[in-house]
């Protein structure tokens, strides 16, 4: 837009483009003028081309957009009310009556003045509006403003549905965001005016210059006068863990303190418990404490002897007699980290049977945490204490399918080292095809079976009634095609599904027919009653005529089956050199029943109260009644592969072991030892950020009672431990990490061994929720071995981080754990009266005005633009009329 302004006068061209007509419409009308053979005296033709010159600069000049700008003094007020959490009943009452002040001062004034209000709070970025859109009334041009109210035109006043909007609101305060869409709504011909009524706690950390201790006055945010009004300190009880701050990593056994930050607004008495872990600590528990007004400091001496990172969290519990507004902001935590010697988790059903395996790698200077099955962690920030774990048979139908995620995310993500040692409840005896855990292995369970060994002719007998509709239908299916897979061409299997009767799904075929057996499966369909006995008959009748060496049923059922002699029929079949395993799926199931099965059956009972364990249920029966995953014959190991991994291992002198899992390698592990008959005795490879291992003998004295007494022992497992477990090299990188409103940022320096800067090499973040989400992040380099990152907002709870930088000769790796607490918004902090002073400074604002103060005279104008376009076409169109009047007539005078 192009225009002249002189004083009061101010003219903009909205197309002035239109204007270069002009130059060819002057000419055109001269030549016109010279060339016309109208019979009209001198003057009257002059005066003629005139008129039409005139007509043609008029019509120029509407095509031009030409618009005048008038001089306006009327006024917008928007008025953006804090409704975030920091504002108490004493703030909110303020508010209140500031607005009505408001109100009644543009009432009594004669000015031209527009009011609306903006409710603002949010999380993460989001404004909140207490007043319905349709209710909201036009304040620039023929569209309502989104979010905002007219107070001229809207009867309902804003402190009726600020309670309704403080309910609405997630903590959190964006001041920026909140004057950016204020700004978006000023009208355009009205002087423009923002009225901010806030605490000025920003939990999103706008305007971040304006709160150091700088001059300001120089400052230009491009932003129309704010005048802002401080709400005064909060006055309800409320006391606080502001934080707990400990030392980010410190060496085993070295003493440290831990120190607890508590705020309060007055004096108080309260219980403050210190927690380690989930254990209570320290000389004040259940003892009340005397809390002071403002800052209160407590502190605790602690050390960390043999765990590799510890959560220390403290809560304060005021007595019931003194009030406390908030809850939420009652508790605190951190993480502190350990470097020390490596420690390991040994999972183990017997732990007794570990005991000299323990004492093996405490003398190699490894801590050997061991627990039964019931103790596999189930979270990350339990796992992170453990540099690797290791499953000593251990049966997948003990862990649940959170606990395999979290042991595959703790490996592929975090770096850990994982390691599952033979038994006859490991790999494919333990249920582990297609689980979490199988995937990370290095040698897979579904392999083809040996000639020699014996034939397997197994019936599954599976429960379709209508309690099965769902998932649990869909699990059965995956079930049985999962033992359909496990067994070899020589084994034969059928499948009979049972409601209220029985019938088979798939007729005792042989196993090679897969894929027509898996077609038959996958039609099961739910519905109908509970009745097991025919289905249990007729898998007796069907393995009566089967001509195989073990012949095996399994019945799955998760309702109260309608009666009939089962035990009795159970004891035929075991008399018939058949067994019979049971699934309880849930509590509703007949439990006692299908454990007395079990037990007459000869076979075993499982109880699983998640429908998602069964399929490794029927994986584990599968391999267990085939006989074929066990070699018990003595073999001494052989070396497929060298490596340094297990130098000075002096394996001609090795002494025999006296079993192993049969499994099969995959194909890119590394096969290191191998049993005389070519089976996988030691096979690992990469998975992820971390390394699995597959040890297919024991380390007990079933299988390994010799190399239990052999010199190597000791020295064999702490080698192959320390290969395989998560290695952190603190040396090399110092991170820094700060949690705020805005999100987590990190930052990394990254040195070498002579102290020098590492450049270019930027570490790969992976941030990991309590739920195994995993986010990747590549951090950016932002001066010489200076790297950084931010985060987003993440929820409240515990976060794993694992960081890795790759350098030519080395690889280094970093975890850590952080605990993200309650939002910024419920911290105890005074209205922030100088960053209000600044803000309204730097636009030209008032601080802490009266509304009577507001009201007055304002010598600032605006422009409210006024089209000429229909006034230049009436005008042309009269000197048109006049111009055919002087032509049609003579006018001589006389």
């Amino acid at each position: 837009m192009m225009g002249w302004a002189v004083s009061d006068w101010d003219v903009r061209w909205i197309h002035p483009w239109a204007l270069a007509w002009l130059a060819l419409a002057i000419p055109i009308f001269v030549v016109w003028h010279l060339r016309s053979l109208a019979d009209l005296p001198l003057w009257q033709r002059r005066l003629s081309l005139f008129l039409r010159s005139l007509v043609g600069l008029l019509l120029i000049a509407a095509l031009s957009g030409l618009t005048w700008m008038s001089k306006q003094t009327a006024q917008s007020w928007i008025v953006l009310v804090d409704q975030s959490d920091s504002i108490d009943d004493s703030g909110r009452q303020f508010i209140d009556q500031w607005c009505d002040d408001a109100v009644a001062a543009i009432d009594q004034s004669d000015k031209d003045i527009e009011l609306s209000f903006l409710p603002f709070s949010s999380h993460p970025g989001e404004l909140q509006n207490a007043w319905p859109a349709e209710e909201s009334a036009a304040v620039s041009g023929d569209a309502p403003a989104e979010g905002l109210v007219d107070e001229q035109e809207n009867a309902q006043d804003p402190k009726d549905t600020e309670s309704e909007a403080a309910n609405a609101v997630a903590p959190g305060t964006d001041l920026a965001e909140a004057i950016a869409k204020a700004t978006a709504g000023l009208p355009p011909n009205r002087v423009p005016r923002l009225i901010l009524l806030s605490d000025g706690l920003d939990t999103r950390e706008s305007f971040k210059d304006l709160r150091a201790d700088q001059t300001t006055t120089d400052m230009d945010y491009s932003l129309p006068p704010i005048d802002t009004i401080p709400i005064p300190d909060r006055s309800e009880p409320e006391i606080q863990v502001a934080a707990v701050r400990g030392p980010t990593i410190v060496r085993q056994g070295q003493p440290f303190y831990v120190e607890v930050e508590v705020q309060s607004t007055g004096e108080a008495t309260a219980i403050l418990d210190f927690f380690r872990g989930d254990i209570r600590i320290g000389e004040t528990k259940q003892k009340p404490v005397k809390i002071v007004a403002g800052k209160n400091s407590f502190r605790i001496r602690q050390t960390i002897t043999s765990e590799r990172q510890v959560e220390f969290s403290a809560r304060i519990s005021p007595e019931v007699d003194q009030a406390d507004t908030w809850i939420d902001n009652n508790s605190a935590s951190t993480v502190i980290a350990a470097s020390g010697k490596p420690r390991v988790l040994m999972i183990e059903a017997d732990v007794k049977q570990a005991d000299e395996f323990r004492f093996a790698m405490q003398q190699q200077k490894i801590d050997i945490e061991v627990r039964p099955p019931d103790g596999v962690p189930t979270s990350l920030s339990e796992l992170q204490a453990f540099e690797c774990v290791i499953f000593s048979n251990v049966p997948a139908t003990e862990l649940s399918m959170r606990q395999m995620d979290l042991i595959r995310t703790y490996v592929q993500d975090l770096g850990g080292g994982f390691i599952m040692l033979g038994g006859d409840q490991s790999f494919g005896l333990g249920g582990y095809y297609r689980t979490a855990l199988e995937e990370i292995l290095p040698v897979r369970s579904n392999f083809e079976k040996e000639r020699e060994k014996p034939s397997l002719a197994m019936v599954l007998v599976i429960d379709k009634s209508g309690s099965m509709g769902g998932s649990k239908i869909q699990l059965a299916q995956e079930a049985a095609i999962a033992s359909v897979e496990l067994l070899g061409s020589r084994d034969s299997i059928g499948v009979i599904a049972f409601d209220g009767d029985a019938y088979w799904v798939s007729d005792l075929q042989s196993a090679s027919n897969q894929n027509g057996i898996i077609d038959d499966i996958s039609s099961i369909q739910a519905g109908g009653g509970t009745n097991l006995y025919p289905g249990m008959s007729k898998a007796f009748e069907a393995l009566q005529t089967a001509n195989a060496k073990f012949k095996h049923a399994i019945l799955m059922t998760d309702g109260q089956t309608q009666p009939g002699d089962f035990e009795g029929l159970a004891a035929e079949m075991s008399a018939a050199k058949m067994t019979v395993s049971t699934v309880a799926l849930g509590a509703g199931a007949s439990e006692a029943l299908l454990e007395d099965i079990a037990s007459i059956g000869g076979g075993r009972y499982y109880f699983c109260d998640d429908a998602s364990s069964v399929p490794q249920v029927f994986a584990k029966e599968t391999i267990e009644a085939s006989q074929s995953a066990i070699n018990e014959l003595p073999f001494l190991p052989q070396l497929v592969r060298p490596t340094t991994v297990l130098s000075g291992i002096d394996w001609e002198l090795s002494p025999l072991l006296l079993g192993y899992v049969v499994t099969r390698p995959k194909p890119t592990s590394e096969f290191i030892l191998a049993t005389e008959s070519g089976d996988p005795l030691l096979v690992w490879w990469r998975y992820g950020l971390g390394m699995t291992v597959a040890f297919t003998s024991d380390v007990k004295e079933r299988w390994s009672p010799e190399w239990l007494a052999w010199p190597e022992f000791g020295s064999f497992w702490a080698q192959l431990i320390r290969h395989a477990m998560r290695k952190e090299d603190r040396r090399g990188l110092v991170w820094n990490t700060r949690t705020g409103a805005n999100g987590v940022h990190i930052e990394v320096d990254a040195v070498d061994s002579q102290s020098r800067f590492v450049t270019g090499r930027p570490p790969e973040l992976s941030w990991i929720d309590g739920s195994s989400n995993q986010v990747s992040y590549t951090l950016n380099e932002v001066s010489p071995g200076r790297y950084e990152t931010k985060l987003p907002i993440p929820d409240r709870g515990s976060y794993q981080m694992s960081l890795v930088q790759q350098r030519p000769d080395v690889t280094l790796r970093q975890s850590r754990g952080l605990v993200v607490g309650y939002p910024d918004e419920y911290r105890i902090a005074p209205t922030d009266r100088k960053f209000l002073s600044n803000l309204a400074e730097s636009t030209g604002g008032r601080c802490d005005p009266s509304p009577e103060e507001l009201v007055v005279d304002d010598e600032r104008t605006a422009r409210d633009p006024i089209a000429l376009w229909p006034y230049l076409l009436l005008s042309a169109l009269g000197v048109f009329i006049a111009d055919v009047a002087i032509r049609r007539r003579s006018w001589a005078w006389t």
